[in-house]
């Protein structure tokens, strides 16, 4: 059963929140056991390729978090919340394929599952700044 959109961001969410945790190559390992989870081909090489490419681009994804979050170092957000906005403004600035109104909606949704009550007020003003 294919998954949905909001499941396979869930799903790239949760991988994204273990970078905190592990080296890169840690976490590709764990990657790959996730993936023997995923029911399908088509979603398992969705969430593959878009966890890749926000890994490649992470320092860049940083950087523009920095700027918007001026005065924050990004040590001191927490990493649920840093995860969510990794997640999102990978999506904002470099996939096409989801409109920046989805990609802060998603975000906001992740955030009430996931973290503090505050939080999801202070990732929708961050990707406000962003958008």
């Amino acid at each position: 059963m294919k998954m949905s959109r909001r499941k396979l961001r869930e799903s790239i969410f949760l991988l994204l929140f273990r970078i905190e945790f592990n080296t890169r190559e840690e976490l590709e390992e764990q990657a790959e056991s996730f993936y023997l989870q995923v029911e399908g081909e088509e979603d398992r090489m969705y969430i593959r390729n878009k966890l890749t490419s926000i890994l490649d681009d992470l320092t860049s994804i940083d950087e523009k978090i920095r700027e918007i979050c001026q005065g924050w170092r990004l040590s001191r957000l927490g990493k649920t919340e840093l995860a969510i906005l990794r997640l999102a403004v990978y999506e904002i600035l470099y996939d096409e394929d989801i409109p920046t109104g989805v990609a802060i909606n998603e975000a906001v949704e992740i955030a009430k599952i996931y973290c503090s009550e505050e939080a999801p007020r202070f990732i929708n003003g961050v990707l406000a700044k962003l958008a």
